[in-house]
């Protein structure tokens, strides 16, 4: 994917933000594509060596633990690097879970220092979801102070999106992930402003998606209209890991926010429910899916994000009543170890596909934000989950 990109230098814990649009600044597409990898993350030839003493019960503490080391080194190493994209979007999601999990004030007030820095602004295409991610940071720091100034961008670019007529040639939301990326952010704005406008409008466009890229047979999405007659190498079909992570944290978050009496729900709980057991039932014996859900053979590294995604995802409906705790629990306990095992010993976490639209390779020790994100959104749910 290629999305604007904003870059928050700083000095020490201090964001200066500046933004940059790539069409604007006689940047080529690839360049910005290039920018954007590089303020991600990175696969080094020696990530030095794994990581020692990390359990993996289903402890609170142990887990508390796994999640602090990793945040710890992802904090300290976006240094310079902190933006507004998606990919640090996810990011942010994670930190103020963490926060919340784990007590420390530092991860929550990381997120809030962006988020002045860059004036509570989303991106810069005002339709593309992808820019819209970051608005959930921005509602839930809203929602422990009500502060106009966190809120007024967010609502006022999405009464924009919600007023808009949608174009039968291209949808909205054309893309799997964009169910992660803007879903989330509308159904906090119906919460922070009692409109269900923002709810309503999220409904619509989701189940227009879904119409396009759902395969009711497979329980999955194609990340994209491109791959809908594509195939692997061993002949099925291409359903990538991480798209398909994106879905499943997508309508966990949605159902999180959604009333309980509101309309399309159980047609919310449903799509979740299949997703769930499909995505189960394809979990490799070390816990860890492939970047092809599908053909996994030509893909035989472990994939963080996927996994991370899907590991919050179940664990979710775990904690909220969605799952059956006996069949689904022991898939979130051997995904959890299996992570473990992809955590260097800085603090890196290992393993993480880098930005892309379909399955790919990379090295071990690939680390990008967005993966971080999902790893300690995951984290959180089995702290709740563990209960001490």
């Amino acid at each position: 994917m290629i999305k604007g990109f904003f870059t928050c230098f700083f000095l020490g814990w201090t964001c200066v933000a500046t933004s940059a649009v790539a069409a604007q600044n006689g940047v080529s597409a690839p360049n910005a594509a290039e920018a954007e990898r590089r303020a991600a993350g990175d696969q080094p030839d020696d990530p030095g060596p794994l990581a020692k003493g990390l359990s993996p019960k289903l402890k609170r503490a142990a887990i508390q633990k796994a999640m602090k080391m990793v945040a710890d080194w992802q904090v300290k190493e976006s240094e310079g690097r902190y933006n507004i994209d998606w990919t640090f979007a996810a990011l942010y999601d994670g930190l103020l879970a963490a926060s919340q999990t784990t007590g420390d004030r530092r991860y929550h007030d990381q997120v809030l220092r962006v988020a002045e820095a860059n004036q509570w602004k989303l991106g810069p295409r005002p339709e593309h979801a992808d820019d819209q991610a970051v608005g959930l940071s921005y509602l839930t720091l809203y929602a422990e102070d009500a502060k106009p100034e966190r809120i007024d961008p967010t609502r006022a670019e999405m009464d924009q999106l919600v007023a808009r007529t949608d174009d039968p040639q291209k949808n909205l939301w054309w893309w799997c992930d964009a169910l992660y990326m803007a879903p989330k952010v509308l159904a906090q704005l119906t919460i922070a402003t009692h409109d269900p406008k923002y709810l309503n409008f999220m409904d619509r466009e989701w189940w227009i998606t879904s119409g396009a890229l759902y395969d009711s047979a497979e329980h999955l999405y194609y990340r994209d209209d491109r791959y809908l007659n594509q195939h692997e190498a061993n002949g099925k079909k291409v359903f990538w890991s991480r798209g398909n992570g994106w879905v499943l944290a997508g309508l966990a978050m949605v159902l999180e926010r959604m009333p309980k009496d509101y309309a399309d729900r159980e047609k919310f709980v449903a799509q979740y429910r299949e997703i769930a057991e499909r995505v189960a039932a394809l979990q490799p014996p070390d816990g860890v899916w492939r970047a092809s859900l599908l053909d996994p053979e030509d893909y035989p590294n472990p994939e963080i994000s996927g996994t991370a995604f899907f590991t919050y995802g179940l664990t979710w409906g775990i904690n909220h009543g969605f799952l059956e705790r006996g069949k689904y629990l022991p898939v979130v306990q051997r995904a959890w170890a299996g992570m473990l095992q992809h955590v260097y010993g800085s603090g890196r976490l290992g393993s993480i596909q880098p930005i892309g639209a379909e399955p790919g390779k990379f090295k071990p020790s690939s680390s990008y934000v967005y993966g971080v994100g999902a790893f300690l959104l995951a984290g959180s749910e089995l702290a709740q989950l563990s209960g001490k």
